[in-house]
């Protein structure tokens, strides 16, 4: 995907003594973002905040592109996907936030070193806020466990892959497969790999690296074993290859899928369409059987930034702090059930009458501590793409051995980055 990003000149005259922000068009975020800004609006010290969700397009991520282009951004966005932010920033069209005043001692005592690592651009700036993440764990049906007579939940490798041949073994009078271990979307498209290569690879790994110092980092025994593990459950027909369109939610809830990886979004769709009756819960992403220590996971994250075409960058990050303290985050939480992107918040007494209260979130809550974004890279995209293409080879149809599609995709990946 090539992109050129036209000029830097802002749209906005010298002065403008008003700023606009655009959230998305989430219900819940447009509740959280008018009330926050009218709050801000009452202290008439503030330079007024303008709110509106991002116009209609295709996708945000195209209606942002087009705004650069166009040169008719606003001052704040919130929900740049994390892996667009490099790009945007290498073409000069963002604020350094860590030149303003406050920014990094504040994000450090929210999110933590590790956090402010990885959000750090390779120019050594940073233009990004940590501000939401939706890590992806496994979901699980509860009767189906005891269905299968499982011993405990499937978390390694060879423990999903027999509780998969367990439940292929229940088939109609035709010989069909009426049961499976699980589903995941089998299309080429990029992000799809972020609901199954993409966080098991972060498990098996301890959160590694796809590209590191401007090179593929990825072919290495933990990416191999990904797609094996992968290829192994389509090979035995433990997962189906059709594409399903979103009705492995229904199979779900009917009891003919015993997991799904996905997000904390899956407790309010759940818990309003489930039958009576149906139980479910989580656990985390299925790692290797040799594995030791925390299991990462892929931290689906959205964050805030600045555009250049802001004519008053520190009190726009004025602003943006009033999101993220602690009862910013609390408030965000309670409207949009998103975790804030805050250390420890399992932890933290703050926000423990929330867990009570909504018990199933606990485990994402306990996950966030153990999460990845993206690697900093411009072209972060296209290497998805590039993995993409042979997983469909070689975990989809059984044409490559995991070994040669990896090496595919890292030498793909290297002849891009210029290597």
């Amino acid at each position: 995907m090539a992109i050129i990003l036209f000029g830097s000149c802002s749209s906005k005259e010298n002065g403008n003594k008003e700023l606009l922000y655009w959230s998305s068009n989430n219900a819940a975020e447009i509740d959280f973002t008018s009330d926050k800004v009218a709050q801000w609006n009452a202290d008439t010290s503030h330079i007024k905040m303008s709110f509106q969700p991002i116009p209609e397009g295709q996708s945000s991520e195209e209606v942002i592109l087009a705004a650069v282009v166009g040169r008719t951004t606003p001052d704040i966005y919130a929900n740049m996907w994390q892996g667009s932010v490099e790009l945007f920033a290498k073409a000069g069209k963002l604020i350094a936030l860590d030149t303003l005043e406050g920014f990094k001692e504040f994000i450090l005592e929210r999110c933590g070193q590790k956090t402010l690592v990885e959000i750090t651009s390779n120019d050594g700036h940073i233009y990004q806020v940590p501000w939401k993440i939706n890590p992806i764990i496994t979901l699980y049906n509860k009767a189906m466990v005891s269905k299968l007579d499982l011993d405990g939940m499937p978390t390694t490798y060879s423990k999903y892959l027999a509780a998969g041949a367990k439940a292929s073994q229940d088939q109609d009078n035709n010989g069909y497969i009426d049961q499976w271990i699980g589903y995941t979307e089998v299309k080429v498209i990029w992000y799809q790999r972020f609901f199954n290569f993409y966080p098991l690879y972060l498990a098996a790994s301890h959160g590694g690296a796809l590209v590191k110092n401007n090179k593929a980092a990825f072919n290495n025994e933990y990416a191999i074993e990904v797609f094996r593990f992968l290829q192994e459950l389509y090979k035995n027909n433990y997962f189906s290859k059709e594409q399903s369109a979103g009705g492995q939610d229904r199979l779900f809830m009917e009891g003919d899928i015993l997991t799904q990886w996905t997000g904390p979004w899956s407790i309010s769709h759940l818990d309003k369409f489930k039958p009576a009756g149906f139980e479910y819960d989580f656990f985390p992403m299925q790692v290797p059987d040799n594995h030791e220590g925390p299991i990462y996971t892929y931290a689906d994250p959205k964050n805030i930034v600045l555009f250049n075409t802001c004519t008053q960058p520190q009190e726009a990050w004025n602003f943006v702090k009033t999101l993220i303290t602690k009862e910013g985050d609390k408030q965000f939480l309670e409207i949009s059930g998103q975790l804030p992107r805050r250390q420890n918040i399992d932890k933290d007494a703050f926000f423990q009458d929330y867990f009570v209260k909504n018990p199933k979130a606990i485990t994402f809550a306990k996950q966030a501590n153990f999460v990845k974004g993206t690697d900093n890279c411009e072209v972060i995209v296209e290497v998805f793409d590039i993995i993409s293409q042979e997983y469909e080879a070689c975990v989809i149809y059984n044409k490559k051995t995991p070994e040669a599609a990896i090496a595919d995709a890292a030498a793909a990946v290297n002849l891009l980055l210029g290597n």
